[in-house]
């Protein structure tokens, strides 16, 4: 490990090569740091090469910190400026600054007072604190929540919408991760983080993909796709890909329709995902949609759907294929991949889960309210789109 001052030392030589053209990995080699640690100091400045070498500081601001956040702030410098002179982000110094000041008469400034600043912030940071899944009742809602696959941004939600009028019974969904993260707090169980999307109990950063998709004739990519499927303004849209079992030896076909968020399991005999049987459960699944929900189908490139033309003519639905690598061109399934990892997950036969288990847990996904979705869920949004085309649906890009 470096001390502080090899650090910061590190931290200057690594804006040095920056500013030189160097690449951030070709800067993190030559000062002996790891990408991680290099993205982290270039998101601080929001890309920018600071000016002067960041002060050192530690996660809190410290008194010294918070008497020059006040000089500044009465000589009239920015927020930008009074971040970039003690080494923060701006963030930090606006949050800092509109906790401890006082409130401004017209066309005077308001006043920041450091030494109140750094008292209350000792009096708020005074452990051990008292958990709020300490009261029975909100760790009992919250743990039968998160036994039903629940996110802990749904549950938040839900107690907000349940308990208005009772703020001990609301929690919000980072303080539910952070229980989970600390092998259980107050009244909840500590194995409640099986329940979690990714089932583990610490937080760790994305990998990215390296497999290359393989080409398949007469595709039809993404960029030809209309611009009513882009911003999912018109209904019938779908997107679709497969979960893979142990081996990728049995898989599951996914189906999302882009507006609703409504999920639909395509059974594979035997986990078999040959075109052939991939192409005879779509049609099958796919038949039992009205005609005017279906409009386009868009997949990644998988040998699975080499049969595509087949499907199109079937079904009328147009068939569109995403660009190499580029799993956000299917963003809710990707999401929906992800949630149902927590059904199915990776490294198991996939292959021993009938249609009716399929139907089952595909009911439970469509029933959980979606913020995206305005706390409706994806079955009542489907509804809608079935039999009352003319409600709109509150639907973002997530």
């Amino acid at each position: 490990m470096w001390s502080k001052k090899e650090l910061i030392d590190k931290q200057a030589d690594f804006w040095v090569h920056i500013a030189a053209g160097l690449t951030l990995t070709a800067s993190c080699q030559a000062v002996g740091v790891d990408r991680v640690t290099g993205r982290r100091w270039r998101q601080a400045t929001g890309g920018r090469i600071p000016r002067k070498r960041p002060a050192p500081s530690g996660r809190y601001l410290s008194l010294t910190e918070r008497l020059q956040i006040a000089d500044l702030h009465i000589g009239g410098a920015t927020v930008r400026d009074i971040a970039e002179a003690i080494g923060r982000v701006p963030s930090t110094v606006s949050r800092e600054l509109a906790r401890n000041s006082s409130s401004a008469r017209p066309g005077k400034r308001r006043k920041y007072a450091p030494y109140a600043a750094q008292e209350r912030a000792q009096r708020v940071s005074a452990r051990p604190k008292v958990s709020r899944f300490e009261n029975p009742e909100l760790a009992w809602v919250v743990q039968e929540k998160l036994c039903l696959k629940w996110s802990p941004q749904q549950i938040s939600h839900h107690l907000s919408v349940t308990f208005p009028d009772r703020p001990q019974m609301q929690v919000s969904h980072e303080s539910i991760y952070q229980a989970q993260y600390v092998q259980g707090r107050g009244h909840l169980r500590a194995d409640l983080h099986e329940h979690l999307r990714s089932g583990r109990a610490v937080r760790r950063p994305r990998g990215t993909a390296t497999t290359k998709a393989p080409k398949i004739a007469g595709m039809v990519m993404i960029s030809e796709r209309p611009a009513e499927a882009a911003d999912r303004a018109v209904p019938g849209h779908w997107e679709g890909d497969l979960i893979l079992g142990s081996n990728c030896r049995s898989a599951i076909a996914t189906l999302v329709e882009r507006q609703s968020r409504y999920v639909m399991l395509v059974h594979l005999p035997g986990g078999n995902h040959s075109a052939t049987t991939v192409r005879d459960g779509l049609l099958k699944t796919i038949a039992t949609l009205p005609q005017h929900p279906r409009k386009s189908l868009t997949r990644d490139q998988g040998t699975e759907l080499a049969r595509h033309v087949e499907i199109t003519l079937a079904t009328k639905m147009d068939i569109y294929f995403c660009d190499p690598h580029s799993p956000w061109q299917r963003g809710s399934n990707e999401n929906t991949n992800g949630l149902l990892r927590q059904y199915f997950p990776k490294g198991t036969d996939l292959s021993v889960h009938s249609p009716d288990r399929l139907l089952e847990v595909a009911a439970e996904l469509n029933g959980r309210p979606r913020k995206t979705l305005g706390w409706a869920t994806p079955a009542e949004a489907m509804q809608r789109l079935l039999f009352d085309p003319s409600q709109p649906i509150v639907a973002t890009t997530a």
